[in-house]
């Protein structure tokens, strides 16, 4: 994560280019945020298509929560592990004004993508248990799928506003950095 692509300055003056995210790690992201986006906003709620849909995104989280134990360093759990000191630590620096750029995610970028894999699993849960024959019509589970839903809608809020704020704060173009693994690093940023 920490090296550099040979050869590389990137498209902009002095920057540097570091390979960061895997191609199953960008597949993974861009799936889960296609399969959210579809069933938030496509399929109708009670239709088969939404179902399948919720077990696609649940098949992609599972496929990212093994890959953070196999796969590449920079997709592992070490590399952006969930730490709310680690959180307010880095909250404080960039409130005194600290535009260090983080390889992987930073602290507070990494609670968020826990709290957003245990919230697609939780409505998962209460997705799969409202089609079972134990729950079927029971009131709890799905009044609890809709609180996962609509915790899951305000944590995208949130991620797609922190995503905004840190490229911002950094000048990385953090949405190009998940689509092509690299992110671009200007020469006078320290990198973490």
């Amino acid at each position: 994560m920490t090296g550099r692509v040979a050869g590389e300055r990137g498209g902009r003056m002095g920057a540097r280019t570091y390979r960061v995210w895997d191609p199953l790690v960008r597949i993974t992201h861009w799936g889960v945020a296609l399969g959210v986006l579809l069933n938030a906003g496509v399929t109708d709620p009670d239709g088969r298509l939404h179902e399948q849909v919720g077990y696609a995104v649940l098949g992609l989280v599972v496929l990212r929560l093994l890959w953070c134990i196999v796969g590449p360093k920079t997709a592992r759990f070490t590399t952006f592990p969930p730490s709310p000191a680690a959180a307010m630590r880095h909250l404080r620096d960039m409130l005194s004004g600290d535009r260090a750029v983080h390889l992987s995610h930073n602290p507070l970028g990494a609670l968020m993508v826990y709290n957003l894999w245990l919230t697609l699993l939780a409505l998962s849960a209460t997705g799969i248990m409202m089609g079972t024959v134990a729950f079927f019509g029971a009131d709890w589970v799905e009044e609890l799928h809709e609180a996962a839903y609509g915790w899951l809608m305000l944590s995208v809020a949130l991620h797609v506003g922190g995503v905004i704020f840190d490229q911002w704060r950094t000048g990385v173009p953090l949405v190009r950095a998940m689509a092509n693994g690299r992110k671009q690093v200007a020469g006078d940023r320290p990198v973490k």
